[in-house]
């Protein structure tokens, strides 16, 4: 499916240095390509090609804007494994160090290994942190960050939005789950923000240095701010200041009830209201930086939204558009390369463009699932109509194994659904049936091993025909995997960080979820199996016998 990805890291390591980024989106572009590429495959690269990469990461970290350096950090945080990468990213501004280090997972003995490369900033994240091995924290301890962490809370579970991937159809996933997540919420006041227990976390004290990176606080749990500048205005619902406060940074004036937004516990996330002053050195009036306090906003301050599902829904259609015109064009060519339309073609051009072909084809194939995933949240009322259209699910699903025939022989892998009552007819129409059953079976087939065995069931109970279900057993690598963990659009059972062929897998299912549920269904994530519940079309019992009585 991902057969357009057909050169190795080290080619494409090779392939991003050949190349001097002409400007500011080329730096950017190279960028995430190196650290995604290290992400994944770092531990299987040669040492050379890693210092080659880790080179080329540390000459453009001047040149690739801070935010976009911090939410490449995000990403990778919890699914890179490497652990150069982790200290490359823990030595950058507050800021991105503070979102490498929250969530980076590495071994034990990497740990030891990065903890003297870091900084005390980075350092002092890690001492917060209540996961780490005994041996690491004694590490910790023996460098003297300890004691500048204050405890961090318990974090709070996150959407997979946050964890999402630098790919387009990573972030295409985010944004699908972010207008989801806002729609039915009418225009009008944000409802104010609750109570606070704790007196200190009504309020809290902060200090920046001369760049606007706040570096002390008192009141509130340093995770959720420290790294932050004021310096530069957020966007888009990040955390960060408003456009007031980046202005009077520059003019080195007072800041009066500037916005501010935290992420982190409930207790400090949300929306604050702050007040700063500059402060200048004494004896030669060189600018420090600026100090201020901080305050949950009352209600005659809070604005009102200004975001409608409309114009959400537009951004998700053009974004959409975005990735179908260049693979449309790539096909396009392909084609007329494969056709010799222009002339005569080498036979390992053409079938290098033949496979191009297929490739786009099973790539459009996921646009199209996108495509529908944005429509079904965006108008379920519309897909209401399909409930009154029947699919027979038993012939859907001998289809769909004839269909993946050449898959199971790639992955070496069987397919065994059998049928237990009958008949299985559904409420659902005979497209989205397709869709919902095939993109199942497939993703499944996807993460078996060679040799394994997708074992189902399609079971309909004649007492109770209200739902049909289909069955499937969980394959041995996401055997032991939280519903959370496979939803999540960069989840891989082998630790892999978004980008990967496994990639799919999160999209799949929340695919096949809405729309079950569109359907007047649902798609159960067990211990033991994946269940798909559809309405059944079969009569009720009761009607069967009021028939039998007539």
């Amino acid at each position: 499916m991902w057969g357009l990805l057909c050169v190795t890291a080290d080619s494409m390591i090779a392939t991003i240095l050949r190349q001097t980024p002409a400007d500011r989106r080329a730096r950017i572009a190279a960028w995430r390509q190196l650290s995604d590429i290290l992400a994944q495959r770092g531990n299987q690269l040669a040492d050379e090609d890693v210092r080659r990469a880790l080179h080329a990461l540390a000459v453009l970290r001047p040149e690739v804007p801070e935010k976009v350096r911090r939410d490449c950090a995000r990403a990778l945080a919890r699914h890179g494994r490497f652990a150069p990468l982790v200290a490359l990213y823990a030595n950058d501004v507050p800021a991105v160090s503070v979102a490498m280090m929250r969530e980076a997972r590495l071994s034990e003995d990497d740990w030891l290994a990065v903890l003297p490369a870091t900084n005390p900033m980075a350092r002092s994240v890690l001492a917060g942190r209540g996961d780490l091995p005994d041996p690491v924290q004694r590490a910790l301890a023996a460098l003297g960050s300890a004691s500048v962490a204050l405890p961090q809370p318990p974090a709070a579970a996150e959407e997979a939005k946050d964890d999402a991937a630098p790919s387009q159809i990573s972030e295409l996933v985010r944004r699908i789950d972010k207008f989801q997540s806002s729609r039915g919420q009418p225009l009008g006041p944000r409802p104010a923000a609750p109570r606070l227990r704790a007196k200190e976390r009504e309020g809290f004290l902060f200090e920046t240095g001369p760049d606007g990176v706040i570096h002390w606080v008192e009141g509130i749990a340093r995770g959720a701010i420290v790294g932050l500048s004021i310096a530069e205005a957020a966007f888009g619902g990040e955390p960060g200041v408003d456009g007031v406060a980046a202005g009077a940074f520059r003019q080195r004036a007072e800041m009066i009830n500037a916005r501010l937004i935290l992420e982190g516990g409930a207790e400090e996330a949300g929306e604050w209201r702050f007040s700063a002053l500059p402060w200048f050195e004494p004896a030669t009036g060189q600018f420090r930086g600026y100090r201020g306090s901080a305050r949950r906003p009352r209600s005659n301050e809070t604005p009102y939204r200004a975001a409608s599902g409309d114009a959400a829904g537009d951004s998700i259609r053009q974004l959409i558009h975005e990735l179908r015109s260049p693979l449309n064009a790539i096909s396009g060519f392909a084609q007329i390369l494969s056709g010799q339309m222009f002339g005569p073609v080498s036979q390992s051009y053409r079938r290098m463009a033949q496979t191009i072909v297929a490739d786009a084809a099973a790539v459009q194939a996921i646009i199209d699932d996108l495509e529908t995933a944005a429509r079904s949240s965006a108008n379920p009322s519309s897909e209401a109509g399909a409930g009154e259209a029947e699919a027979d699910i038993a012939a859907i699903v001998t289809q769909v194994e004839s269909d993946l025939g050449g898959l199971l022989d790639d992955h070496q892998v069987s397919v065994s659904i059998t049928r237990i009552g009958g008949p299985f007819r559904a409420r659902t129409s005979d497209a989205d049936a397709r869709r919902m059953v095939g993109r199942l079976v497939t993703a499944l087939v996807d993460v078996s091993e060679p040799g394994a065995a997708v074992i189902g069931q399609l079971v309909t109970d004649p007492e109770h025909d209200d739902m049909l279900q289909l069955r499937i057993v969980r394959p041995t690598a996401i055997r032991s995997a939280t519903a959370a963990e496979l939803l999540d659009p960069g989840y891989s059972p082998e630790g892999e960080a978004p980008g990967a062929a496994i990639l799919s897998l999160g999209f799949s299912l929340r695919l096949v979820d809405s729309l079950a549920r569109a359907a007047g269904g649902r798609l159960d994530i067990g211990h033991n199996a994946l269940t798909l519940h559809l309405r059944s079309a079969n009569p009720a019992k009761a009607e069967k016998d009021a028939s039998q009585g007539d």
